[in-house]
């Protein structure tokens, strides 16, 4: 939420970045952190083709786990 209304100064406010188009879902911190730190790592053409690969259209993913 915080993205999308630009609360925080940084990073998705200078840039706009608002939408919601990939996530993931882990049991506990530890893990979650260790795959944004993987995935931090690759290059962005392989981040493009993980989110292609389960969401074509890049829609708005927000919406449906927000209610």
């Amino acid at each position: 939420m915080e993205h999308r209304t630009k609360a925080v100064p940084g990073f998705a406010s200078r840039y706009g970045v608002d939408k919601l188009v990939w996530f993931e879902i882990y049991e506990d911190a530890a893990s979650a952190i260790a795959r944004e730190k993987e995935l931090k790592k690759w290059r962005r053409d392989w981040k493009i083709r993980l989110i292609e690969e389960r969401n074509p259209g890049w829609e708005d993913l927000y919406p449906g786990i927000a209610s």
